[in-house]
């Protein structure tokens, strides 16, 4: 077994460190403090090639494999989890696409990310409809011209009020039905250049094949603030056949594929957010002095040093594992992606919430980049499945 990188896989983990160091870290906390939407980091990542990993070569030039994509992730996480989730997402709402469709469906849904710095956004959750995909209501109904109208709304939507393109997971035929389909929607493209400020209210967007689509206020979270989430609402939206990904009763195996390829990612975010959060902590703890001499050297403080360094390691192998295990198409690859999205969450919030302990009274303000991580590090453990859907899916399958 061979654990270290290959040289591709070593260019990909330096450029992302490089690009981290210079483009984000500085900036950060500023960002954070005034709600920035970070248009112009997305541009330089993907000027750098740092976007739209899922895309494949065919369309884009060239491929990353789900171990560099993790990595890539992993790397940019270390920055700012909101800027990897906003990242993260084209790939969430583009790998259906890129597995599943067709050469054609390929080319003119996945060509617009190669071609410029746009967003999409995975619209799966519904205010009813959290855990529970079989609870949505969000439908296609079929005309008697034989296009499709999409109605329903999304909840907690990821860069939603910056989308150039939508995967809609859905019913078919009314909203109590059992089959689902995934359809995708573009919608006219938002380049950076576009956004002259932070978009701050609800807009309309009119898909150019008719219709039109509601987009809320953004929220305004606790955390991870440098990511964009909304919701949105589809009001009589066309949807001809070739929007229609794959079979359009096959929706919920597209999920499970999707979700499948997406919990290492967010393990890969878990375990970038717990390692800053360990790195920002070994710095403080270095540097204070308490009882005359530096906290880190604390046998109590120097314990939970130890705990949260162990928390990381392990995090990364599981994400590690899991990742592999994706890129290979293994049958058991479902259980470890949610070992490694659990163990990662798990690994986020324990080093940034006891690296807020070490900070005392400091780490309680706002200046200090330990309380931003410890806001940041709750959503790891919620979305993609909270850590109770993660059991369940572990549970069901070792008995």
């Amino acid at each position: 077994m061979d654990f270290a990188l290959t040289d591709t896989q070593q260019m990909y983990t330096d450029t992302v460190s490089k690009f981290v160091k210079n483009e984000i870290i500085p900036r950060v906390m500023t960002m954070e403090k005034d709600h920035t939407f970070p248009w112009d980091i997305i541009r330089k990542a993907w000027e750098v090639g740092i976007l739209n990993l899922s895309i494949p070569e065919s369309v884009k030039g060239y491929e990353v494999d789900i171990v560099s994509t993790a990595l890539i992730i992993k790397e940019l996480s270390y920055g700012d989890t909101g800027i990897s989730t906003s990242a993260m997402c084209n790939d969430l709402a583009n790998a259906v696409i890129a597995k599943h469709g067709t050469d054609d469906q390929k080319n003119a849904f996945l060509s617009p990310f190669a071609e410029n710095p746009v967003l999409a956004s995975f619209c799966l959750t519904e205010p009813g409809a959290g855990s529970d995909n079989s609870g949505m209501t969000t439908f296609i109904k079929k005309n008697d011209n034989g296009t499709y109208l999409l109605n329903g709304s999304k909840c907690f939507i990821t860069n939603a009020s910056y989308a150039s393109q939508f995967t809609v997971f859905c019913k078919v035929g009314k909203p109590s039905g059992n089959l689902i389909a995934c359809v995708i929607v573009p919608a006219p493209l938002l380049l950076p250049g576009d956004v002259t400020s932070p978009i701050t209210e609800g807009r309309e967007v009119f898909p150019p094949r008719g219709g039109k689509i509601i987009i809320g206020k953004p929220e305004d979270k606790l955390g991870q603030r440098l990511s964009n989430t909304a919701a949105v609402t589809f009001e009589d939206v066309v949807i001809e056949n070739d929007q229609i990904i794959g079979d359009r009763r096959q929706g919920f195996k597209y999920i499970i594929d999707v979700l499948d390829y997406a919990r290492p990612m967010v393990a890969a975010i878990g375990v970038g957010l717990a390692r800053r959060a360990l790195d920002v902590t070994l710095a403080y703890t270095r540097e204070r002095r308490q009882f005359g001499q530096r906290i880190c050297d604390l046998p109590v403080a120097r314990e939970t040093l130890v705990k949260m360094w162990k928390m990381v390691e392990l995090a990364d192998l599981a994400l590690m594992k899991a990742a592999f295990k994706v890129q290979e198409g293994a049958p058991d690859r479902g259980i470890y992606a949610s070992l490694a999205k659990n163990t990662a969450a798990e690994a986020a919030l324990f080093c940034a919430n006891e690296g807020l302990h070490l900070h005392g009274g400091y780490g309680f303000m706002s200046e200090y980049e330990i309380s931003k991580l410890a806001r940041d590090a709750h959503i790891v453990d919620i979305y993609e499945g909270v850590r109770e859907i993660q059991n369940m899916i572990i549970g069901r399958e070792i008995v």
